[in-house]
């Protein structure tokens, strides 16, 4: 059962592998001075996860997992449902994804391995960031970032198209999402308008990977038909072999044609006559989208991959001129979640955003050793969840979620264009979510 890792112990100080907890018997000194220091909120929640009647039933029943109090749904999949869940601890809103691991077979569990390791790999302002794992012999649940304001498709079809500005903001958010994620080798395979969230401060997350894949480079070919057909590429319904990155590439042309539309540039009563659509590039721009945006949209669906705009071109096409965004793109050097904390000598996150999570983890009663005692190389400790939390939380109130601005009217686009690139590839460590 989930909180069986969260193990109460009376005996002496110490820290062991498989507790969360500094219980100790009181010292000579607290003896003589008659002083018993009160439990940290980290002891008294692990005290409850073992000896309290009420929060063992919400164990049982399913409205406790681990440090999380479970409440409604606010989504579901094939094999899974997603709830909104609270961090004991610290509070916060999170998604829980919970998979039902007896109806998953074989290709099913290899997929959802390469959405943990993709997600492990991630950590940018505009990806849904993963706080942590856990699992039991029947289900598996993947703490998530809570966004809050709801998916693009649902946006459209309850508000209509976008406004120019809001389809450049929304956007260049994705397009920030799809570069960072090439520069690392992962590809996402089903962007979809409802793989779009939108946090309640208006950033925009990239979600789902659950059909994302890593490759060693970009001329590596894949076989694998994935995603929804209306987003899919022309090589993709041709079963040929195909290379990762312009089937982004596509998926996105297919998107911003939905934002700026309100409609799908691929419509068909049926698959067989979707495909011809879609192999023959069978598709038309209202005359009254802008002429830049038009043009951008008639770069990424070309038929032909080797046509297609390159991530660089649309970072620098003369749409995007006027946005600016307050942090950049390139993937920081990956770190282990909790080195930072452990070494204060390396870099990677910053000094004061350090400071804060430290003292954060101090207070809610987390020590040194346990922090050596609990080093993931990946997001299933409970430490790791709490850590991913703070830092998160730390970064946010420094800008870190904050979506792009429209600065309005550019007087040289060839400068503006070149500086607006440039700024795009210097990255900052408010990116840095380890």
């Amino acid at each position: 059962m989930i909180g069986e890792q969260y193990q109460v112990t009376s005996t002496r100080r110490h820290h062991s592998l498989c507790s969360l907890t500094d219980n100790s018997e009181v010292g000579p000194e607290d003896e003589e001075a008659g002083v018993l220091l009160p439990p940290t909120p980290l002891q008294k929640l692990t005290t409850d996860l073992c000896k309290d009647n009420k929060t063992i039933k919400d164990l049982i029943i399913g409205r406790r997992v681990g440090f999380y109090k479970v409440r409604g749904e606010i989504g579901y999949g094939t094999f899974s449902r997603v709830k909104m869940a609270f961090h004991a601890l610290t509070k916060d809103k999170v998604a829980l994804k919970i998979l039902d691991r007896t109806r998953l077979d074989s290709q099913a569990q290899r997929l959802l391995a390469k959405e943990i390791s993709s997600m492990e790999s991630l950590h940018h302002p505009n990806v849904v960031c993963l706080y942590e794992v856990m699992e039991t012999p029947s289900r598996l649940f993947l703490v998530l970032e809570y966004a809050g304001g709801g998916d693009l498709h649902n946006r459209i079809c309850t508000e209509g198209k976008l406004s120019d500005n809001t389809g450049k903001i929304t956007f260049a958010q994705i397009l920030s999402a799809i570069t960072y994620m090439h520069n690392i080798n992962i590809i996402h395979r089903d962007l979809k308008a409802e793989n779009v969230l939108f946090t309640t401060g208006g950033c925009v997350k990239v979600a789902d990977f659950g059909f994302s894949t890593q490759i060693s480079n970009q001329s590596d070919s894949l076989d694998t038909f994935c995603g929804s057909p209306p987003y899919a590429a022309p090589e993709l319904f041709r079963d040929e072999c195909y290379l990762g990155p312009p089937v982004d590439v596509w998926a996105m042309g297919v998107l911003l044609f939905f934002m700026v539309t309100g409609t799908m540039p691929f419509r068909a009563d049926t698959m067989g006559k979707l495909r011809r659509c879609v192999i023959e590039g069978a598709y038309t721009v209202p005359p009254w989208v802008p002429g830049p945006c038009q043009r951008l949209i008639k770069g990424i669906l070309k038929v032909v991959p080797t046509e297609r705009c390159a991530i660089d071109q649309m970072l620098g096409c003369d749409w995007l001129l006027s946005v600016e965004f307050p942090w950049s793109l390139v993937p920081p050097e990956p770190m282990s979640p909790l080195q930072s904390l452990l070494d204060s000598e390396r870099g990677g996150v910053d000094v004061e955003v350090e400071k804060e999570v430290r003292s954060s983890l101090e207070e809610l009663g987390f020590t040194t050793e346990h922090l050596h005692n609990n080093q993931p190389k990946h997001s299933r400790s409970p430490v790791t969840g709490v850590y991913r939390i703070l830092l998160h939380r730390a970064q946010k109130r420094r800008g870190c979620d904050c979506p792009p601005v429209v600065r309005g009217m550019v007087k040289d686009p060839k400068r503006e264009g070149l500086r607006a690139y440039r700024g795009l590839r210097h990255t900052s460590k408010l990116c840095v979510l380890s």
